[in-house]
């Protein structure tokens, strides 16, 4: 047993992060800090690890290194013959974390169902707009708002969702982070004090842990639930020790300071399997990395310069210097382990002269543009600053002269999603339910321009395909509708697809119980070390 103060050498964070000396404590060095806490409001896997996959719990959950979803806060549901209802029985005696800012009276019902997913679609209730700028990003991008038509209390434990139209991925939809479930009560308590930005900084749910302090961009909190419906987790303190560097992640993972660590440096691996007390997981990722051009903006609007640009880089440099060969370069925006990827697409070959030609033919010269790098490690970009070097040094060999510029991670999301924004923005994505829709819809679909969808691209012949396989119930069919959009997206190229990494988990070898996820969840229910 190790008192957390002796981990960690900041002592900036070191009252934040003291638990109990005989109290079980797991440090977990996370790549960065969440843009807040409702994850509704959000789409980084770096704040649904800080928020919905601690803390809240929802309707129905995928299991534990899969795709396959099981029941969560709801034990069973029903689905109507035509696919339009799905009824869902509540668990019951469920309970919400007790805080010390909030004691709840009750446990879950229907309400907080109720409540949860209004709050994301209907403008006139109160939490639509509680934090400014809101737009709950997924669930708009998705086509929620369409979809949905009503969701229906039946009594305090059953909940009836009625849609517009079938949707194939509806189930696995709402085992997102998205559709997290909250306390109404809660809500309603920090409604009536004039407190409502606390639903974003002070988090409350029924998941396995309740949320304690977070220090800005130091370090995060959480404790295990006492009254957690899945049995109370055997770590007593969890503590996200935010650390944006992946080398001095692996340091302080290598001198004990932290027990788990995300995104090392390809560099960095092989020493790490090296490492006797270390355990080093490794899995395909359910990813995709893309340079996404602003398709509003010319000359960037025209197909023709979008691939004359993607002839010009050298994508497999890309992942031989920024991965060490631990990726493979990407065609497709869904990745190769996902059913309907189309193999028969062919790919914009590296080749400097015919792209210097066809940026000529279009009537394109001294161009000068931006490429966005992501100021953090993400499993499908380890380094994005890098990456975006090369491809400026291969765009001069063209003429194009590159501009590399950054943000700070939720200033990078909210800014790269400007309709108006400039040049082409380095990012990626990891699949959130193992369905080719989180892809294709969510990404490059027209509801989700001026969200998800950085590329600001609208296309009707691929848009049309994508909503046409949304309800297809039959998944052959589906399968022949996906492999005609992505030829279309070959050919139209609002991205160049970068990459599709393997993804390596690097911990102690006191840790138990962590199993690697193919959606890119860090979760850490089920996760013990030893004494």
């Amino acid at each position: 047993m190790k008192k957390l103060s002796t981990l960690l050498a900041a002592t900036a964070v070191v009252t934040l992060m003291a638990g109990s000396a005989w109290s079980k404590t797991l440090v977990y060095c996370s790549e960065g800090s969440p843009e807040g806490f409702d994850s509704a409001l959000y789409t980084a896997g770096t704040t649904f690890d800080a928020s919905s996959r601690t803390v809240y719990n929802r309707l129905v959950e995928f299991k534990k290194g899969s795709t396959e979803i099981e029941p969560g806060l709801a034990e069973s549901w029903e689905m109507s013959a035509d696919g339009t209802e799905y009824t869902f029985k509540l668990r019951p005696g469920v309970k919400f974390q007790t805080t010390d800012f909030f004691t709840p009276t009750r446990e879950l019902n229907a309400d907080d169902v109720i409540f949860s997913f209004e709050r994301q679609y209907k403008a006139d209730n109160p939490w639509n707009k509680y934090v400014a700028g809101a737009t709950y990003e997924y669930f708009s991008g998705m086509g929620f708002p369409e979809l949905i038509k009503s969701i229906e209390k039946v009594d305090d434990l059953t909940v009836k969702f009625v849609l517009n139209k079938s949707e194939a991925p509806f189930l696995a939809n709402l085992g997102m982070d998205f559709a997290s479930i909250y306390s109404k009560e809660y809500a309603d308590k920090l409604q009536a004090d004039g407190k409502m930005e606390m639903m974003n900084q002070q988090p409350l749910g029924t998941g396995p842990y309740t949320f304690v302090a977070y220090q800005a961009d130091a370090a995060i909190r959480y404790k295990a639930n006492p009254d957690y419906w899945g049995g109370k987790q055997k770590i007593d303190d969890l503590v996200f020790a935010i650390t944006t560097d992946a080398a001095v992640r692996a340091q302080k993972l290598k001198a004990g300071e932290c027990h788990i660590m995300p995104y090392p440096n390809a560099a960095d691996v092989s020493e790490l399997q090296k490492d006797e007390n270390l355990t080093v997981l490794k899995e395909e990722g359910l990813n995709v990395s893309y340079l996404a051009y602003n398709t509003l903006v010319a000359p960037f609007d025209k197909p023709e310069v979008r691939k004359a640009l993607n002839m010009a880089v050298n994508k497999q440099a890309i992942v031989d210097a920024v991965f060490q060969g631990a990726a493979t370069v990407a065609k497709n925006p869904i990745p190769p382990t996902m059913w309907s990827y189309n193999d028969a697409v062919e790919d914009d070959k590296y080749d400097p002269e015919a792209a210097k030609k066809a940026l000529e033919a279009a009537g394109v010269s001294n161009l000068k543009m931006k490429i966005w790098a992501m100021p953090v490690s993400r499993p499908y970009m380890l380094n994005a600053r890098r990456a975006a070097e090369l491809m400026q040094a291969d765009l001069a060999k063209i003429g194009v002269e590159v501009e590399i510029v950054s943000y700070e991670w939720a200033e990078y999301l909210k800014l790269s999603s400007d309709k108006a924004r400039d040049g082409a923005v380095i990012l990626g994505w990891t699949g959130d339910n193992g369905d080719p829709d989180n892809f294709l819809d969510t990404l490059l679909g027209c509801t989700a321009v001026g969200g998800n969808n950085r590329a600001q691209w609208c296309n009707k012949e691929f848009d049309d395909l994508v909503k046409k396989a949304k309800l297809t119930p039959d998944q052959a069919e589906r399968t022949k509708l996906y492999q005609q959009a992505q030829l279309v997206f070959k050919k139209e190229a609002p991205w160049n697809t970068i990459d599709h990494s393997l993804v390596f988990m690097p911990m102690n070898k006191k840790v138990s119980g962590y199993v690697q996820d193919p959606l890119g969840i860090h979760r850490f229910d089920g996760v013990d070390i030893a004494e």
